[in-house]
């Protein structure tokens, strides 16, 4: 690969937010033609760098130049006309709004009186989501669809845009293998075509696939930056957190209680959920594979009793369960942590302290009388037993970081003294450091007996903390096997339906 002259240069620049200093200093270069990796733990700085490339802050020091010239006060608009793209972990999308109208959204200029070539913006839609292997509808109402295809239509708008430089922020982080390896060839071409690119990334496994330089921040400060040639996984870790860590929890040596959770047959007709049959152990991490859309979060749906199941049998300690609502499944003793941190994990406008008691206020307050100091030393026990970072429960939960957030969502499910726990993506979009405090929390909670169903798009992940695999494919489950047994090929085989043996469940 040949990297051209610099797209991109920040120099050494500082951003104050109030008494806190968010960047001390930061330098950050990026040629045409390269992929840049962009790494850090939540809160040492990447998205505030962000924002001052794309013009949403002003730096309070130092200078930002694209294409060579220093730019002195960048606004989002100039940004944009200047080349400048970010997809951010969340979608920016208008969700009452069609794919073709968001995608052109990104594109077209607001011109009075103009007449709207309806035609037009789907062919063009449809092109922009074909470059990217995306099979959606131009006329798909964004709401109806699945987080990644979210993420995958703001990929195509921003192809369209046609940038220069194009952040990805966690680009990846609800998409399949398959679907990150679409994507990679997407960011091949773009790099062919001398577009620079910087990508932010958790996954490792990831930054060495894609990626030609890397920077890592910690604390506000470039720590380093390297050709991704030139280290390796370890080395990044320690740059990122300062320390060696254990990236995977392994599986505990003890053998599993007795089933706690049993499926005979069980589907729902309006989840394209189908005959599904496993059992969850006492102790046990089953772990729960797939591409997107072979029915994993839409099962989890199903025992919460958001979609309730119209056929089989759940059996929870030996007892037959109908379960019509997430309050049944809560009194019967399952709990949820669903994929969607933001919108359905955890109230960020609401203190710490009301998340994590949240939906135990019936139990801690049976007489609908209010006690905030009972509900501060319940919500600071499991901040503690969690080790969640926060200066006081009382502090809003957006002030948290992504991992921080999370862990406070899992412990609003812990406090109801789950028999068994289904955990939808638990770690995705949170930094190494909180991935790993989040495996090592899971790991602890299946050795006290604690029954778990883990799903999750992170195949690694799968593999180094389940105890047993399930891979979903069309609705249902296509293959069963002991973690010890597996492997990332035979999973994904069972995934693409290249094999759909299937062991005991």
């Amino acid at each position: 690969m040949t990297m051209h002259a610099p797209l991109l240069q920040v120099n050494n620049v500082i951003k104050n937010f109030g008494a806190v200093r968010a960047l001390r200093g930061v330098s950050l270069s990026l040629c045409a033609g390269e992929v840049h990796a962009l790494l850090g733990e939540n809160g040492a700085g990447k998205s505030t760098l962000i924002k001052l490339i794309t013009g949403a802050h002003q730096p309070d020091g130092g200078d930002i130049a694209i294409g060579g010239h220093v730019e002195h006060r960048l606004t989002p608009a100039s940004a944009h006309a200047l080349g400048v793209a970010a997809i951010y972990q969340q979608p920016a999308l208008f969700p009452d709004l069609s794919v073709a109208e968001n995608i052109a959204l990104g594109l077209e200029r607001p011109r009075p009186a103009r007449r709207v070539r309806w035609g037009e913006r789907r062919s063009r839609a449809r092109d922009l989501l074909q470059r990217i292997g995306a099979h959606i509808d131009p006329d798909a109402e964004v709401r109806r669809l699945s987080m990644p295809e979210q993420q995958l239509v703001e990929i195509a708008r921003a192809l369209g845009a046609g940038a220069r430089i194009m952040i990805m922020d966690e680009p990846t982080a609800s998409l399949t293998q398959q679907e990150v390896q679409l994507l990679f060839g997407v960011i091949r071409e773009l790099r062919s075509h001398a577009v620079g690119v910087i990508y932010i990334s958790h996954r490792l496994d990831e930054i060495f696939a894609i990626a030609d330089r890397v920077t890592v921040l910690r604390d506000g400060e470039s720590v380093g930056s390297h050709p991704v040639s030139a280290v390796g996984e370890t080395d990044l870790i320690k740059l990122m957190v300062g320390r060696e860590i254990s990236t995977i929890f392994r599986p505990s040596e003890r053998p599993p209680g007795a089933a706690v959770l049993s499926l005979s047959g069980v589907g729902c007709r309006a989840s394209g959920v189908h005959d599904v049959t496993l059992h969850v152990r006492s102790g046990e991490v089953l772990g729960v594979a797939g591409l997107v859309g072979a029915g994993r979060t839409e099962l989890a749906r199903i025992l919460f009793g958001i979609t309730p199941a119209d056929a089989g049998e759940i059996v929870l300690d030996g007892v037959p369960l109908v379960i019509r609502s997430p309050r049944d499944a809560l009194a019967a003793g399952i709990g949820y942590l669903p994929e969607d941190r933001r919108r359905h994990g955890v109230i960020l406008e609401l203190p710490v302290a009301a998340n994590i008691t949240l939906a135990i206020l019936p139990r801690l307050f049976p007489r609908s009388w209010l006690r905030f100091s009972t509900e501060r030393q319940v919500a600071s026990e499991y901040c503690r037993d969690l080790a969640v970072k926060t200066t006081t429960v009382d502090a809003p939960t957006h002030s948290l970081s992504g991992g921080n957030q999370q862990k406070v969502a899992l412990a609003r499910w812990l406090a109801t003294k789950p028999r068994v726990l289904i955990l939808d993506e638990p770690t995705q979009g949170v930094d190494i450091g909180a991935k790993a405090e989040i495996h090592r929390i899971i790991r602890h909670l299946a050795a006290s007996g604690l029954a778990v169903l883990m799903i999750s798009s992170d195949l690694p992940e799968v593999l180094g903390m389940s105890d047993r695999i399930a891979v979903m494919r069309g609705g249902t489950v296509v293959a069963m096997s002991d973690a010890a047994d597996a492997t990332a090929h035979l999973v994904m085989a069972a995934a693409l339906g290249q094999a759909t043996t299937q062991g005991a469940a």
